[in-house]
């Protein structure tokens, strides 16, 4: 037993940091759902979403780039540094079309998410550069401090829609002294900084691709809402109720990204990933079961005003063992570098779930947005499949 927890531990203890965080996360959007109204609970997830998909390009796809290329212990500080204030060039550069659209107000939250939040590039820093351990204690740190913020703001603020825009008004600049005395540590070297910025350059130029794809990916999971804000005539309402559904089956992801994330340098090595495949789809299968006895108990007692949800929330939660699937075959695509390619998969599935979303929706409601995305996450799984070569 005492083996098998050692052989294991780095898989635990991520494990741990990973459902922690997002244990958060979630405890905040039950408290939204259950006492907040449905229009607020609607503003308030949408809001949340828009920031998680702005910050995607703001990242500029270097998270993954940066998880695949940086090798020598080097090239995971200086990279990462170069990232760092890369990201913070982009945010000058956006900063005046987002007042124009007066969106102004999304900068500070957009590039906290994009530095240091989850999806971010310090999170990359940490798990490349100080291992899975120090990347746990991050995630947990910065969750558990993200999502109390957001806790007190929803009781105690008159407009706890916007609850994810003003906590990272708080956090950002507590971040960043962080940061600044964490690559101190390292004597950065300019000599270093400048060689590094020829390589920067260069990946700069694989990233244009991949900062696409990873906006379409990211665009494509979140096209549901979008689309549910157009062409809704109860745009809040109807958020509120798919988003419910959604967030519990996006449970279900937890699975493969802790056991890619910890096996990432194994996987870049093609190591034992059939073995890896089918781990990952015999416990996405055996968690789907627990997730559905989870929800159909969570909307029969304290939460009977979404009891009218069961039927899309099994739409999704099919859709979402497609999606969980995919995680191995999308890093491997990632790790032998074929980002023209996820690039038209990712393109191609956008653009596909657009279409049948606006469709179905105007036949079936919001049962017909949840099984346009299990026609389209299928269709990328085996995508996927095909072209990971696995």
């Amino acid at each position: 037993m005492f083996k098998l927890l050692k052989n294991y531990r780095s898989y635990i203890f991520y494990a741990t940091s990973i459902i922690i965080s997002r244990g958060l996360e979630y405890f905040v959007l039950f408290y939204s759902a259950l006492y907040l109204s449905k229009d607020t609970y609607g503003e308030l997830e949408f809001y949340k979403k828009i920031i998680e998909l702005l910050a995607v390009g703001f990242a500029f796809g270097l998270p993954s780039l940066l998880l695949t290329y940086t090798k020598s212990d080097d090239s995971k500080v200086y990279l990462n540094l170069l990232a760092l204030l890369f990201v913070i060039f982009i945010a000058g550069i956006a900063s005046p079309l987002l007042w124009v659209f007066e969106y102004q107000y999304l900068i500070i939250p957009i590039v906290f998410h994009a530095l240091f939040f989850n999806n971010g590039v310090m999170p990359i820093f940490f798990i490349t550069k100080l291992g899975s351990n120090k990347a746990s204690l991050y995630k947990l740190v910065t969750s558990f401090i993200f999502y109390t913020g957001i806790f007190f703001l929803l009781i105690f603020h008159p407009n706890p829609e916007k609850a994810f825009i003003i906590v990272n008004y708080y956090l950002l600049g507590l971040w960043f002294v962080f940061s600044a005395g964490l690559f101190i540590r390292y004597q950065i070297k300019l000599r270093f900084l400048k060689k590094y910025f020829g390589l920067f350059r260069k990946l700069l130029l694989s990233s244009l691709t991949l900062v696409v794809s990873n906006f379409a990916n990211i665009m494509f999971l979140y096209t549901d809402i979008m689309i549910l804000k157009l062409i809704s005539t109860t745009p809040n309402t109807d958020i509120a109720n798919y988003s419910f559904a959604l967030n519990i089956a996006n449970m279900l992801i937890l699975i493969p990204l802790v056991l890619v994330q910890v096996d990432i340098e194994k996987i870049k090595m093609l190591k034992n990933i059939r073995f890896k495949k089918f781990r990952i789809f015999k416990l996405v299968l055996i968690f789907s079961i627990f997730i559905i006895m989870f929800y159909s108990i969570l909307v029969n007692t304290f939460y009977v005003n979404f009891n009218d949800t069961l039927i899309l929330f099994l739409i999704i939660i099919i859709a979402k063992q497609s999606q969980a699937n995919s995680v191995i075959h999308g890093a491997i695509l990632l790790v032998k570098k074929e980002f023209r390619l996820n690039l038209i998969i990712n393109i191609i599935m956008l653009i596909l779930n657009i279409i049948l979303s606006w469709v179905l929706y105007r036949a079936m409601m919001l049962s017909g947005v949840a099984v346009s995305s299990l026609i389209v996450l299928t269709l990328r799984y085996f995508a996927l499949k095909q072209f990971s070569k696995i």
